[in-house]
Order: C-alpha cells, then structure tokens, then sequence
C-alpha cells in the first residue's frame, strides 16, 4: 500500500468530489482515479459510492479514513524527526480562523513564523458560513491542523482548546431607537426587536441564543449575516439591533452600544487542535509563539 494511494484517498473523501481532490494535490484526474482503483483492488472493497452528482463513502471507506490519517501522520511525523536533526523545521501547517474578530494579530503571528520557519508552507482557510463549528469539524476530520475559534458556555467536543482573550459583547441599536438613551437593557427589554445576528455555528450567535433560552424569551433574527462590520453597518440603517463584540461597535453617534446585565454574552477566542491527531512540528512551534500576538 503506496502514502501516495492513502493521500489521494483523504484527499477525494474530504472533497466529495475526484475533480477537486486533483486541484488540491495538483495532479490530473486520471491519477487520483487510477490511484483510488489501485487502492480497492489491493483492499479487496469498493471505497466510494460513486455518482455524477456526488462522490460519497462506502462503508469500507468510512473504516478506512481514520486509519489513512494516521498513517500519513505517522509518516510525516517520521519526515519531521529527520529535518529536526537538522534543525531546520519543514512541513505544512493548515490554520484556520474566524475573521474580524480581532484579539490576535494573525498576520503578524504567521508573519514572524514564516520568518523564523521559511520551509514550512503556511495556508490559511477563514471560516465559512457555519462559522466555529465548521471550523471545528475541519479539525476533526483533519482538514485543517489549528484553528483559531470562538468558544461559548459549551466546549466542542473533540478538541483541545486554550482561551486566548474573552470577547464582551453588548447591544447596539441605531441612535434615535426608543432605548438609545438608556444606561444598560435587560433582554426582556429587547425581546420584541428585529435582530440582525450571526448565522447558526458561530459563536456569538450561539452565545446570544443560549442567554435568551436562558432568559425564557424568543426573539425574532430577520438578517444573517457573517462580518461584523455588515452587521454594525445594518444596524447604523435602521435595519435592527445586534449583539456585537464590544471592540467592533462602529465609533460615532450612529449606534449605541449598551450592557445586557441579566445574562452574560461574553464568549471566548480559543486556539484548537483536535484531540484525534497528532501535532506537528510546524503546528507546535506555530501554537508556542501565540502569546506574543495577544492584542491584551
């Protein structure tokens, strides 16, 4: 059984799809093909359901995926230990984060690493719609190596995780709403509001929706969206309140920002790693200079 049949095997279940798995190793599709047909003759068992919509696991598959990971962990960690007598730290290092949350400099964090590492190859996946749970999964299932994540009253499962900085949050509403001149707001106060809220995943949003079940309130979320620019921006047109990160409240006598004191909407940055896989090297020394990147 060849790395390379195992690594084209991770790449296309990961995919769904042969022709993305070429465009991520950087081959042809016909060798991810004869890569994965050489894999089920030597195994004896058909490893993808095949279609032209989709490209699921078998049963087969689904057992053979963990096993493959950790045998190109194996072997990479084996390429590491020799590059380590060298002293000279090589390797890839996925790392993924939320944006615009701030609390960290990222770009100076993989700035100074790739300065102090330059042969390891550094690549960086923002969340997607499904926010710190999507990013959550991808550890688990070995997509990405770190990820820099938000994390609520409840911890994911399956990952290591340290908190880096705390996020408060507070309500902002466009100036001229009826509690604009209000010192702070319990949520009773603003159960009946246009909410403009992260979506489902992301931690604010999950933060927001556990202190008003907690409250016994339900509200009503017209907009969704994924930055906290846009969602500051909506709300500065009228177009509902949110609950936003202290440290992006837009400046200025558009918004107005005020304490929630019944319930906590704080949540927390954390960096993550899943507890199912192995850390690299490169992963290691990346996770070791985080600390001198805290914006405090």
């Amino acid at each position: 059984m060849e790395l390379r049949h195992l690594e084209y095997f991770v790449a296309v279940a990961t995919e769904r799809s042969f022709t993305r798995a070429a465009n991520r190793l950087h081959v042809v599709q016909s060798a991810v093909s004869a890569a994965i047909s050489a894999l089920e003759r030597e195994l004896g068992s058909t490893l993808f359901e095949r279609s032209a919509q989709r490209v699921d696991l078998t049963e087969a598959g689904e057992a053979l995926l963990p096993q493959a990971r950790a045998t190109l962990d194996a072997a990479q960690a084996a390429r590491e230990a020799v590059h380590e007598v060298g002293r000279e730290l090589r390797g890839t290092v996925v790392v993924g984060c939320l944006t615009g949350v701030g609390g960290i400099d990222f770009a100076g964090l993989l700035g100074e690493f790739h300065t102090r590492h330059p042969r390891v190859a550094l690549h960086l996946r923002a969340a997607t719609w499904n926010g710190s749970a999507g990013l959550a999964r991808s550890l688990v299932d070995g997509e990405i190596d770190v990820a820099f994540l938000g994390v609520g009253r409840r911890p994911f499962p399956n990952l290591e995780t340290r908190m880096l900085v705390p996020v408060p949050q507070v309500l902002v509403v466009p100036a001229g709403h009826r509690l604009a001149e209000r010192d702070s707001v319990v949520l009773a106060d603003v159960a009946e509001e246009t909410f403009i809220d992260y979506p489902l995943g992301y931690a604010n949003r999950t933060t927001n929706d556990q202190a008003f079940s907690a409250a016994g309130l339900d509200r009503h979320i017209a907009m969704e969206v994924a930055d906290v620019t846009v969602a500051a921006d909506f709300v500065r047109h009228g177009l509902g309140v949110a609950i936003l990160p202290v440290r992006n409240v837009p400046p200025g006598p558009e918004v107005t920002a005020l304490p929630v004191t019944d319930q906590s909407l704080e949540w927390a940055l954390h960096a993550a790693t899943a507890t199912g896989r192995r850390v690299s090297a490169a992963a290691n020394a990346l996770l070791g200079m985080v600390d001198g990147h805290l914006e405090r």
